[in-house]
């Protein structure tokens, strides 16, 4: 087979997986943020409180991280496409369950299950991309691959309160039913056969580490914001104990024969700088991906189909670069568009911090959400070419596993962290006003009019003091992106392009 010329086209062989992958991935992406929009109205119609009804959310991202590190041993032991079709498999039959759940604990237990078939889509789908495409291709695939994971916030609150207002609560689950079934016939058309390594032996005392582990962690990082507090009991167990574990799998990883994620892959300097990059772009974009929606409900009083709408500049902003970057990464080496990715990153946040008000015009939130997007669009994906695009074949399902319970993790920090921070400043800027009406991010519309006036200034000063945390966050990404790959990738006999079958 011809070599593919670095940033050349994808043909559409590529192509037709791409669209197989990114079916899937918009399925379990979309989920996540359609649910926490029907969080109240699934409280109302099960008759039980937000803290057992908040299990629907919490429980999914559990089992997501529970999942996530099996599944660049389950590529080799059974083969991408297998393990891809299985995991939207698992994904259809819970989203359907989940749709005819007759009680919160019905519920909360479907969504466990779509959880173990969400957490292996993206990790197998990535691998399956990069395998087709090949490293000089790389930067293209996962502009692709990207567009779900910035769209999926953004229109997630849109789809979701659409469906949770105007049709059935059960509709953000059946809406998955469709999506699933074309997404399976494609991939049993589309994807290349499998082949499978049956001698591949699963690292169970590293499974019996890591898995636990990260379950524990976020939970305990999810329970130290709600509590405002990550040294209260409560938080403490869960968060130290899945530190001391993940900290175990990370001394036996690194001496194990076959660990179940190589962290060896992070000597590579390329892989080590992405990592490194990811980790800290997630924390501090994460977080403020989470101010401006909090901003709109509370500060300005909009609901969560408005809030949504309002954060649509955002993903058309990405929508623009993400393919230049795609392009420019293969051509140039992902290290010059990641920096300037987040230099506008820096900038549009920045921008936040300093001027967000009471009543900043939403035609300028809109322009710098705009920009934001440009700038993700050239900062996320590329960094994980830049993983990626070093790697050989066989070691591209590890790398994938190892990038994606990266970026659940960071993810989880930087959302606790910002929460906290926020509520802290919250309650700073309104306690001369009368007490504790910072103590919680809540609905305006709960807030009677005239309190909201008085209120509305120092809860925008709050908003605005803590984009300056995600900003400073930002900044330091930079060292680890000044490490990263400044030329185009090498092609090798052992990495070029898999043919289409």
């Amino acid at each position: 087979m011809k070599e593919p010329e670095a940033g050349g086209g994808l043909d559409r062989g590529v192509l037709a997986v791409a669209m197989v992958v990114v079916l899937g991935a918009i399925m379990s992406i979309l989920d996540v943020t359609v649910v926490n929009v029907a969080i109240n109205d699934l409280a109302k119609e099960f008759k039980t409180s937000l803290a057992t009804i908040q299990w629907v959310a919490t429980g999914y991202t559990l089992a997501l991280a529970t999942v996530i590190p099996i599944t660049g041993w389950a590529s080799a032991r059974f083969g991408t496409k297998r393990l891809y079709m299985i995991s939207i498999g698992l994904f259809v039959i819970g989203s359907m369950l989940a749709g005819v759940a007759w009680s919160a604990e019905s519920l909360i237990a479907f969504r466990v299950l779509q959880g173990l078939g969400g957490g292996m889509i993206m990790p197998a789908g990535m691998t399956i991309l990069t395998q087709a495409a090949g490293p000089q291709r790389v930067g293209q695939v996962m502009s692709i691959v990207g567009v779900p994971m910035l769209l999926g916030p953004i229109l997630g609150p849109i789809i979701g309160g659409y469906l949770v207002d105007d049709v059935s609560w059960r509709w953000i689950f059946f809406i998955n039913l469709p999506i699933g079934i074309v997404a399976l016939l494609m991939a049993a058309r589309i994807l290349k056969r499998d082949e499978p390594k049956p001698a591949e032996r699963l690292d169970l005392i590293g499974l019996i580490l890591l898995s636990p582990g990260l379950a524990s962690l976020i939970y305990g990082i999810a329970k130290g914001a709600e509590l405002k507090d990550f040294l209260k009991t409560e938080a403490l167990v869960f968060w130290a104990a899945g530190a001391v574990l993940v900290l175990g799998f990370v001394v036996r990883a690194l001496k194990a024969k076959n660990p179940l994620i190589d962290l060896r892959l992070l000597k590579r300097r390329s892989v080590a700088a992405a990592s490194g990059t990811m980790v800290l772009f997630m924390i501090a974009f994460m977080g403020a991906m989470l101010l401006l929606p909090l901003y709109y409900q509370t500060v300005r009083g909009e609901g969560a189909l408005q809030s949504g709408l309002l954060l649509a500049p955002q993903g058309l902003g990405a929508m623009v670069t993400m393919p230049i970057g795609g392009k420019l990464t293969d051509r140039i080496g992902p290290g010059r568009v990641v920096l300037v990715g987040m230099v506008i990153v820096v900038l549009s946040v920045s921008g936040f911090a300093a001027v967000l008000e009471a009543d900043t015009s939403y035609w300028a939130l809109g322009g710098a959400l705009f920009v934001m997007g440009l700038g993700m669009g050239m900062t996320m994906m590329p960094t994980m070419a830049a993983a990626i695009q070093t790697l050989v074949h066989d070691e591209v399902p590890r790398a994938s596993t190892m990038l994606n319970i990266i970026q659940q993790v960071s993810a989880s920090i930087g959302t606790a962290m910002i929460s906290v921070l926020l509520a802290n400043r919250l309650t700073a800027e309104l306690s001369g006003l009368g007490g504790g009406a910072g103590g919680g991010i809540g609905s305006a519309e709960k807030i009677p009019p005239e309190i909201m006036k008085v209120i509305a200034g120092p809860m925008a000063n709050a908003f605005q003091h803590t984009y300056w945390y995600s900003a400073g966050l930002l900044l330091l990404a930079f060292l680890p992106a000044l490490l990263l790959p400044r030329k185009k990738p090498e092609t090798t006999a052992a990495d070029a392009p898999m043919p289409m079958h």
